[in-house]
């Protein structure tokens, strides 16, 4: 009777269990409510950048190219030291693919010329977020950084006679065409030019601004500055977008005799020139 009670009491605990089992199969919604609402949706990735490498950067500029950003290294007699000086030095890096770069550095009689170049990939991480727009948003705070001259043609109130010295629109060169009938009063305060009006000024055109024929997006910068002497030593900056990858280009001269200030319009063509070669190599 022991066997018989404990085999009836195994038969009851199935039949409760199976009864467990079938009793929501009526219902008639899905078997899985995990995510209701959702069935048959899925999370669109952002589109990857146009590049998924870099340019050895070194290799990058021509020989033409470093003889008129640098005009010193014509005049090493050395074959072996001049080639060493077209080479340039690479920059440490731990990611070929993601950021490089190269340095130069000459000395002539006249003057001692630098030029660094860099390149960066940028690849966003967020897969709601593209690598061109993380891209647009690195090169967006680069240029804030610089803090160059408002635009003309922006949204500031019209001057008054008491202070229209120190409220004139931007120089031209900028991205409004508008701006060349503007004089380049103290935009360049903000910018660490010297004013405009001042003996060895930068003129007008000259002046930091946007760029609207490199890349996506681009700026340039120039800066004069001493640097523990009475030379003055001029550094001119361009920055410009391509797709997701940032291309920075620094050329500076520091001249030998004191008192010479570096051509403006000069250093500024030779570092243009390059911009658009190496945004031409890129196929921007």
């Amino acid at each position: 009777m022991q066997r018989k009670a404990y085999v009836s009491g195994t038969a009851a605990l199935l039949a409760a269990l199976l009864a467990g089992c079938t009793g929501g199969s009526g219902d008639d919604g899905p078997t899985d409510n995990a995510n209701p609402g959702d069935a048959g949706t899925a999370t669109v990735a952002a589109e990857p950048g146009k590049y998924s490498t870099l340019p050895e950067p070194c290799g990058a500029v021509g020989h033409d190219t470093l003889d008129a950003l640098l005009p010193g290294i014509q005049q090493i007699t050395d074959p072996v030291q001049r080639e060493r000086a077209y080479q340039g030095e690479a920059a440490l890096t731990y990611d070929t693919d993601r950021k490089v770069g190269c340095r130069w550095k000459v000395e002539s009689a006249d003057a001692t010329d630098r030029l660094s170049v860099d390149l960066e990939r940028v690849v966003s991480y967020d897969n709601t977020v593209s690598d061109d727009d993380q891209a647009q948003k690195l090169f967006q705070e680069k240029e804030t950084a610089a803090d160059l001259p408002a635009p003309s043609g922006s949204s500031a109130p019209a001057p008054t006679p008491s202070s229209s010295a120190s409220s004139k629109g931007a120089p031209s060169g900028g991205a409004s065409a508008s701006a060349s009938s503007k004089p380049a009063a103290d935009s360049s305060a903000s910018s660490g030019s010297p004013d405009a009006s001042s003996p060895g000024a930068t003129p007008a055109d000259l002046q930091p601004r946007a760029l609207t024929d490199l890349g996506d997006e681009a700026y340039l910068d120039d800066r004069l500055s001493t640097s523990g002497s009475t030379a003055e030593q001029r550094t001119v900056t361009v920055v410009f977008r391509t797709s997701n990858v940032i291309v920075t280009i620094q050329y500076e001269e520091q001249p030998m005799a004191t008192g010479t200030v570096p051509d403006s319009r000069e250093m500024q063509d030779r570092a243009r020139n390059l911009a658009s070669q190496l945004d031409d190599a890129l196929g921007g």
